[in-house]
């Protein structure tokens, strides 16, 4: 076996707490490398009476190792244990001081992890991974309300442009409010709605106002309370990287310079506040000299935006929040928005906007999940650029699956296209049919899906502002067969408790094809998902297990001799089968 490959520490993604009183423990080998992996564990204080072998079950391959998991219970919180591994041939142990063919002896030298404290324990909001998100962009949503529009507005569906209004604003949502619980959401993601000068309300001037133009204070906590009448759960948008220009205590320091009282509230280089050859004499987001950052270490600053952490969720009820350019705000100030907004609303969600590797931020200290734009990535490496094979897209989801905690894995945001991204359809190039096997795979697979506002009926757009046209409202404007599948997609999701927490197993993934085949398992419930990822048919043999399965679709058995089911699939086609008992 190849030693230098194998890989444990014990705590992070590789040791972490999933209940009051168990640990999943993980390792890493190199793929098909070894037959068997097992873990010795124990209490170090009552080894002889406690110390068990347990085995481990490989979980998730990439193209390079295979990732093993197994969940131990320790009898008293406390836990140490060793790795036994197994390529039969030879047997090794792998210990804290590494490895050795010879079993430990006792609790010396083995990893620990040496105490299961409730108050560390990885806690997500449990509804998290029941719901159906939907992204609002207010502003282009609806117009409900004329009376709040804002000078120049343009006609509902105009061409966007970067600074253009056409008058979407809360009244709008709540109008429509019947049309996202019959399509089956559960949740929205609004970008922001406080006071901003521009369309899309990143430039925060007031963190404690409603913009005007989406109505009021008064306003959101009606849309909030209509929401929740809906079973529909809210997010808000906390832009804390970074405020707008004309945010009053930014304006104070254009005025007085390093004499206002809130110099120290921005990172400032040097005074006064300008822009030379392109770069702000100040820190900002990208280079936006209308976007100062803040800074976060100012004890000052951390009591104005913790403030509003809270008032939000105690004034208006929403449940939860998205953290703009997150990974650009140290993690001491976000351990303080977790308890600041955990202590208000134990169950509120905590999603940050990290486009990378996010393993620092989900300890369980500080975000719940982050956008799985790694996800993102994938799906349309392999749908649409089509630089993965089959097995390059299981590779790339497996080892998605072993970069978390699995209570954040659960919970991760997946999503196919926001108001910084093409729209889904246009970057499938108009084929419906495409667009439907990358939603197929983004609603079955591990996480929680979330829908950017008009995907659903066929909006098309690219790059901002592209990506940000008008909702179309009219039925015969909308693609009724693309709403109709996603209707049925989120009531297939939201039917199926395996879809929505089981284990995910690939079932086919051969190198060069584009037939793609995976299980999601909760206990005896069990649903099998194949796709033909290309403008051809196919047929393929997939190894369903033995079992009486049934087409989802068509209620039609499938006969599975043996355990493997040949399929005969059209061009982007799909199935969607589920087992029965018996």
């Amino acid at each position: 076996m190849l030693l230098e490959a194998i890989e444990h520490r014990p705590k992070g993604n590789w040791a972490s707490a999933i209940g009051p009183g168990t640990v999943e423990l993980r390792i890493r080998t190199k793929r098909d490398d070894v037959r068997d992996v097992s873990v010795l564990a124990g209490d170090k204080y009552a080894w002889d009476r406690t110390s068990v072998l347990l085995p481990m079950r490989k979980f998730a391959s990439d193209a390079l190792f295979d990732y093993w998991r197994a969940p131990v219970t320790p009898p008293y919180r406390r836990l140490c244990y060793a790795f036994r591994i197994v390529d039969g041939e030879s047997e090794m142990w792998l210990t804290e001081r590494g490895f050795s063919p010879d079993k430990p002896a006792g609790p010396q030298h083995l990893f620990e992890y040496p105490y299961i404290n409730p108050c560390d324990i990885f806690e997500p909001p449990a509804w998290v991974k029941d719901a159906v998100f939907y992204q609002i962009f207010p502003e282009r949503f609806a117009n409900g309300d004329p009376s709040n529009d804002p000078e120049g507005v343009e006609p509902w569906g105009g061409e966007p442009t970067p600074s253009n209004f056409f008058g979407g604003d809360l009244q709008g949502v709540i109008d429509h409010l019947d049309y996202l619980a019959e399509l089956g959401v559960t949740a929205i993601y609004f970008t922001p709605v406080f006071e901003a000068p521009s369309n899309h309300k990143y430039d925060t001037r007031d963190y404690l106002k409603v913009d005007p133009h989406f109505g009021t204070n008064e306003k959101l906590k009606e849309l909030v309370d209509a929401c929740h009448a809906r079973g529909i759960r809210v997010l808000l948008d906390a832009v804390f990287n970074h405020a707008g220009r004309t945010f009053p205590p930014f304006q104070d320091c254009l005025e007085k310079g390093e004499k206002s009282r809130y110099a120290d509230w921005f990172h400032v280089r040097e005074w006064p506040l300008s822009v030379k050859d392109g770069i702000p004499t100040f820190e900002t987001f990208a280079f936006t000299d209308h976007m100062p950052k803040f800074n976060t270490e100012n004890p000052e600053v951390q009591e104005y935006l913790l403030g509003v952490a809270r008032y939000w969720i105690e004034e208006a009820g929403i449940d939860g929040w998205r953290l703009d350019v997150a990974n650009e705000v140290d993690h001491k100030f976000w351990r303080k928005f977790r308890d600041t907004v955990k202590s208000v609303k134990p169950d509120a969600y905590i999603l940050g906007e990290i486009w990378h590797d996010a393993l620092p931020w989900l300890q369980g200290d500080q975000f719940d999940a982050v956008m799985n734009y790694p996800f993102t990535t994938a799906v349309l490496d392999f749908f649409v650029e089509r630089t993965l094979d089959a097995k390059g897209f299981a590779d790339r989801l497996g080892r998605l699956l072993a970069s978390y905690p699995t209570r954040a894995t659960e919970v991760a945001f997946n999503l196919l296209g926001s108001h910084d991204t093409p729209r889904l359809l246009t970057r499938c190039g108009g084929n419906t049919a495409l667009m439907k096997l990358a939603a197929l795979v983004q609603f079955t697979f591990v996480g929680v899906p979330c829908i950017y506002y008009g995907d659903e009926i066929g909006l098309t757009g690219g790059h901002d502002p592209g990506c940000r046209k008008c909702m179309e409202w009219d039925p015969a404007r909308q693609n009724r067969d693309l709403l109709g599948f996603y209707r049925w997609l989120i009531a297939l999701r939201r039917g199926a408790e395996a879809l929505r927490t089981g284990e995910f197993r690939v079932l086919r993934a051969e190198p060069g094809d584009r037939v793609f085949a995976y299980a999601r398992v909760a206990g005896e419930e069990q649903y099998a998902i194949v796709v033909n990822n290309q403008d051809r048919p196919a047929s393929a043999q997939i190894p369903l297990g033995e079992g009486k399965w049934t087409d989802v679709r068509t209620r039609e058995a499938l006969d599975v001799p043996g355990g493997l089911a040949d399929v005969d699939l059209e061009p982007f086609g799909f199935r969607v089968w589920y087992k029965t008992a018996g």
